[in-house]
């Protein structure tokens, strides 16, 4: 540490600045020599100027045909569609109560046919009527049963029947002139 401290170089402020290279001291010393005394100015407070910011203006220029339609368009729109809300607030409203409407008279409509089908006894009817000798009961050949198993066709009876051959050609013939005349 020692020898650390001899090859230290000295500090020396004023040679390492740029500039400042030459100094020396001198100026210290004149100072020192000349003790001259100069007043110091007298420094008054500022005063603060007021002024008011300078403001550009602008002339005003005349409306625009086609700004005043467009906010009138605009207007008109926002007050249609504004009744339309209210047009669809009511039939909402309708509607609600046209379903409440609609479930009160269902419910009425079940009512009244059970009453209607606890009102007429059938069995007391028929038993009525058959004793009077007005309606019988049907027989069995009076029946008839309709098997709809089988697709849809139909098989025509009567005179009017097919005949094979060449007369019935000629019968084919005969009634096509007859239906078109």
């Amino acid at each position: 540490m020692a020898e650390y401290a001899k090859r230290r170089p000295r500090y020396a402020p004023y040679r390492r600045t740029p500039g400042h290279l030459d100094y020396d001291g001198s100026a210290v010393r004149r100072l020192e020599q000349e003790e001259v005394l100069q007043p110091r100015p007298l420094v008054r407070p500022r005063e603060k100027v007021v002024a008011r910011p300078k403001v550009r203006v602008r002339e005003a220029g005349s409306v625009s045909v086609f700004a005043v339609v467009g906010f009138l368009a605009i207007g008109v729109f926002s007050i249609l569609l504004l009744m339309g809300y209210v047009q669809l607030a009511a039939i909402s409203d309708d509607v609600v109560a046209l379903r409440s409407k609609l479930t009160e008279l269902r419910t009425e409509e079940a009512e009244l046919r059970a009453q209607y089908e606890l009102a007429y006894d059938l069995s007391s009817i028929e038993e009525r009527v058959t004793s009077s000798g007005r309606m019988i009961k049907p027989q069995s050949e009076q029946v008839y049963y309709v098997d709809l198993s089988e697709p849809d066709s139909v098989v025509r009876f009567g005179e009017d029947q097919a005949v094979p051959g060449l007369s019935g050609l000629v019968q084919s013939a005969k009634r096509l002139c007859s239906e078109l005349v």
